[in-house]
């Protein structure tokens, strides 16, 4: 944490940790970010090792990291020191850009997609990283936040995006796989992809 600064008794009895909040804080949890214009209640720096470890061991059921993975330095360490934060039966929530797209930022580091879970899984020895965290669901999104399509482009393209994004959603979702491997950069790619892991009990 910065100097000097303490969490108080309500602020570490928190459940719910909200990694890279920005202007959007998640009521009721940890609101973490590391700069100071952040709507945050604690200012982290996620690219200094270990720095996630100043919080309670064990301790959070649920942690969330919505865009805030693909400008880390080290994704897996991370990901190592939320797993050792969660309690057991613990989930972490990642939204992050997917590869087809998620490039077109210049600050994005990494890109993300549908083999990302084999690195938590040890029963794929080769990519094996740690720690080992169990995938209850996984998601493609042709489209989102159509609140920023609403300020650049105008309203028709909006809405033609929206029913692109309708049909292009579920299709990707049959098999992302094969969405990821053939026809994602056909449709101009996907802006998001989503994964919720959960911690072990054992």
């Amino acid at each position: 944490m910065t100097d000097n600064q303490m969490l108080n008794q309500e602020q570490l009895s928190r459940k719910s940790l909200n990694l890279g909040c920005g202007q959007y804080p998640i009521a009721g949890a940890l609101n973490i970010d590391s700069i100071p214009q952040a709507k945050a209640d604690v200012i982290l720096d996620l690219n200094r090792p270990g720095s996630l470890l100043e919080l309670p061991h064990g301790h959070y059921s649920e942690i969330t990291a919505s865009h805030v993975m693909e400008h880390l330095d080290d994704v897996f360490s991370v990901i190592r020191d939320c797993a050792e934060l969660l309690e057991p039966g613990g989930r972490i929530h990642i939204k992050v850009p997917h590869f087809s797209r998620g490039f077109t930022h210049s600050e994005h580091r990494h890109g993300f997609d549908v083999g990302f879970p084999h690195y938590f899984n040890p029963k794929l020895p080769a990519f094996y990283y740690g720690p080992t965290l169990e995938l209850e669901k996984m998601r493609l999104d042709w489209a989102i936040r159509f609140d920023i399509y609403e300020m650049v482009v105008p309203r028709w393209q909006v809405a033609i995006v929206k029913v692109l994004n309708t049909i292009l959603t579920p299709l990707a979702n049959l098999s992302p796989g094969l969405c990821s491997r053939i026809w994602c950069f056909w449709v101009g790619g996907f802006e998001q992809i989503e994964y919720v892991f959960r911690k072990p009990r054992v």
